[in-house]
């Protein structure tokens, strides 16, 4: 008996609509995807508190495919079909707007400027110092400024704010254990000594004592309020993914939550430009502002 073949599967209709001769009228479809995305967009807002409108929207859309073929959705619409009662894709989606690439002393040079010029600046106008690490990731960075702060003789209890959008991710700065050879590859020989001790198979743990110096807390940078009287925010390579309109509104509650003579610390590719009323001025190490008295 001789198998029957089969039929070749019609193929999948595309999720755009087509002319009634079955052509692709010009342009409809790029429109029919921005309309999708604005759709998309406008519902996440509302169901998530996530606004998709102040991130670059090509990057956006760009990263967001990735989520999309990992639940097999063509669309927009269909990705928040998934998103609506898929918990698992909801925890997805949220953590996605987390970039948690970081390690201790991330960019050693700035970390050594930082240090050795604008921590003594700061401590010797104030002994306590207020500071925020903004977008802290699993927490390298405020606990890399605790180690620079645990340099300091006679040093008091400075107020070391984290905050980070992703909750889970909070959840490993709080434990502060597990560390990689990759983690902490740029710290300083003392400050590994001092702070640091070796659980096994290449990995380490934080001095607890070090750990209860820095307080972690949730935070949306685009949503929620900001505290104020801060000496010192560093808020790195987070921004690079805002609108230029983000940016600026950004910057300018950043400059606000500032006190006069205050540092802001961005990221290598971050920039103020000049002409915004924001009233940071760079200074000679590039990105480094001060807030002016």
């Amino acid at each position: 008996m001789i198998a029957r073949t089969a039929e070749p599967a019609a193929p999948a209709q595309p999720p755009w609509p087509r002319s009634t001769a079955g052509a692709l009228p010009a342009g409809s479809a790029e429109r029919w995807r921005d309309l999708d995305y604005t759709n998309f967009k406008r519902r996440v807002l509302e169901r998530f508190a996530i606004d998709l409108a102040s991130y670059k929207s090509p990057q956006m859309r760009r990263r967001l495919r990735l989520l999309m073929e990992r639940s097999q959705a063509r669309t927009f619409t269909e990705y928040f079909r998934v998103l609506e009662r898929r918990p698992d894709k909801q925890q997805e989606f949220q953590a996605f707007f987390t970039i948690n690439v970081s390690e201790f002393f991330r960019n050693p040079r700035k970390f050594r400027y930082l240090g050795e010029h604008v921590l003594p600046e700061l401590l010797a106008r104030r002994s306590a110092l207020r500071i925020w690490s903004a977008g802290c990731s699993y927490g390298a960075e405020p606990y890399s400024l605790a180690c620079l702060l645990g340099a300091h003789p006679g040093e008091p209890r400075h107020y070391l704010l984290a905050t980070d959008v992703d909750e889970r991710i909070l959840e490993r700065a709080r434990a502060a254990a597990d560390y990689t050879e990759q983690d902490i590859r740029a710290l300083p020989p003392e400050s590994l000594e001092r702070w640091f001790k070796p659980t096994g198979s290449g990995r380490w743990a934080l001095d607890p004592a070090l750990r209860s110096r820095v307080t972690f807390r949730v935070h949306d940078l685009l949503r929620d309020s900001f505290e104020g009287d801060f000496d010192l925010i560093l808020c790195r390579n987070v921004a690079i993914y805002f609108t230029s309109d983000a940016q600026r509104k950004l910057f300018q509650r950043l400059s606000d939550a500032l006190r006069p003579g205050g540092y802001l610390f961005l990221g290598p590719s971050e920039f103020i430009r000049e002409g915004a009323d924001i009233r940071l001025s760079e200074t000679t190490t590039p990105s480094f502002y001060r807030k002016e008295p």
